[in-house]
């Protein structure tokens, strides 16, 4: 199974309509961002992934999650 097969898997399932994806790979081509979008992916990074961008991301995500409260974050 890829990464790809992954992404559209989980993004069949009704709980995954707002997860964040992220891709993490060796391939920055417009191919393979495109092909991650298609499968289901919100970001495509290539490696070495840029920590700021990746903070930042995950930094966006963490907002759209209802927290129960401080203690939990």
């Amino acid at each position: 199974m890829t990464g790809y097969d992954l992404a559209k898997q989980i993004r069949e399932k009704p709980w995954a309509k707002d997860v964040v994806l992220v891709a993490l790979t060796g391939w920055g081509q417009e191919q393979h961002r495109k092909r991650s979008a298609e499968a289901g992916f919100n970001h495509h990074l290539t490696k070495p992934v840029e920590f700021d961008v990746l903070q930042q991301i995950l930094a966006a995500a963490d907002k759209c999650l209802p927290h129960r409260d401080a203690a939990t974050r």
